[in-house]
């Protein structure tokens, strides 16, 4: 049955209604995700960039007796209660280690309590009105400042919010990372090179693709529960350790690198081969000497994108126990440590209103860091990748 001009005119109409709706509900859709993204990142930057600056107060201290056995007595009593404990402790080991102070005076800028610090900072506090009238009269002085917090870069955990620091987590990050990238990496490539150039098309190693690729989708709690299970009941691995943590963050990162060095070989062309071939290489020197460096653009980029989602796991390496208090930063592979997600993890469940702060600025830095890992990947597809 033909059909009349303005029928059609009228599907064409119905059609062009319904495209011009679909560019719209997806466009509104982008311009949520946007708009949620913004916000996160408004959010987060509120809260967090406080976080790099801290109170700190010159006070005079007067190395005398009785600063040898409580160091609040070294310091002048207006200041007494504005000053953080951590401080106060330093003032007896710095006279057992320096008698030589004995006697002395000195004038210092020294951390201020976490209350002052939020009290200047305009945020929640529980001062009293004596001691923000205090606090104020020695701003006046120019003796109480917000300077640039280099404590939270130099320092590790602490029960005391202006005293806490991302060091040990971070130090505990780069060993676990190095662990992960020591174990995943090799056996990710050499086992997607034996999956892609020698390995028979048969039900096997059908059945190992299939695997591989759910083990890439599955949580990853998973992965560390199977660490707790293997490593440290079976093989005895210390619990806490970067050791551990890698060897756990190695398996999770495994089918990543294995899919993306797959992809990356497929991505060579068969001439290549075929040319390689012709002129007499075996196969393992034509995956070697001609397959392999043209593939490695592609297979750096999905490492680092495996290592870069590692980074940022916290369940599995919950599991494993590198959750714990750390101070101190870890000297070896088989310390106790933790890692900055966890760290991060430790400070949204403390009390303290000023941990509030420190687990924003705690994401910040971990976001800087996978940024500038997904950025260098895509520069290095970008400068490296060929066209075929």
């Amino acid at each position: 049955m033909s059909q009349s001009f303005d029928d059609i005119s009228a599907q064409l109409r119905r059609r062009h209604r319904k495209s011009a709706r679909l560019k719209w509900i997806s466009m509104g859709a982008l311009g949520l995700a946007g708009l949620f993204l913004v916000l996160f990142f408004a959010d987060m930057l509120s809260k967090g960039l406080p976080a790099f600056q801290q109170a700190q107060i010159r006070v005079t201290i007067d190395y005398n007796e009785d600063a040898q056995r409580m160091g609040r007595a070294a310091l002048e009593p207006e200041v007494t209660r504005l000053v953080s404990r951590t401080f106060e402790r330093l003032i007896p080991v710095e006279l057992r280690e320096n008698p030589e102070l004995l006697g002395t005076t000195e004038t210092r800028w020294v951390l201020a309590d976490s209350e002052v610090d939020q009290y200047l900072k305009g945020h929640r506090h529980k001062l009293s009105e004596a001691q923000q009238a205090t606090v104020d009269a020695l701003v006046e002085q120019g003796r109480v400042e917000l300077r640039f917090n280099t404590n939270f870069f130099t320092t590790g955990d602490s029960k005391m919010p202006e005293a806490s620091g991302i060091l040990s987590a971070a130090v505990g990050t780069v060993l676990t990372m190095l662990v992960t990238l020591a174990i995943a990496f090799p056996i990710g490539v050499m086992t997607a090179v034996y999956l892609e150039e020698f390995a028979p098309d048969n039900r096997l190693t059908q059945i190992i693709e299939i695997n591989i690729n759910n083990l890439a989708a599955i949580p990853s709690i998973l992965f560390g529960l199977l660490g707790l299970a293997i490593f440290i009941n079976f093989f005895g691995v210390p619990r806490s350790s970067p050791l551990v943590g890698g060897m756990t963050l190695a398996l999770m990162t495994l089918p990543v690198i294995i899919i993306a060095t797959r992809t990356a070989l497929r991505s060579v062309p068969d001439s290549i081969r075929h040319a390689a071939f012709g002129v007499g290489c075996s196969r393992w020197q034509v995956v070697r000497d001609h397959v392999l460096p043209l593939a490695m653009p592609g297979i750096m980029t999905g490492s680092i994108i495996g290592l870069a989602q590692a980074m940022g796991e916290t369940a599995p390496l919950i599991i494993v126990g590198m959750v714990a208090f750390i101070p101190d930063v870890s000297a070896s592979f088989t310390q106790a440590a933790t890692v900055l997600p966890a760290q991060v993890f430790t400070w949204a469940g403390e009390p303290e209103k000023a941990f509030v702060e420190k687990t924003a600025g705690g994401i910040l830095v971990l976001l800087s860091i996978l940024i500038f890992l997904n950025a260098s990947a895509v520069i290095l597809r970008k400068k490296f990748e060929r066209r075929w």
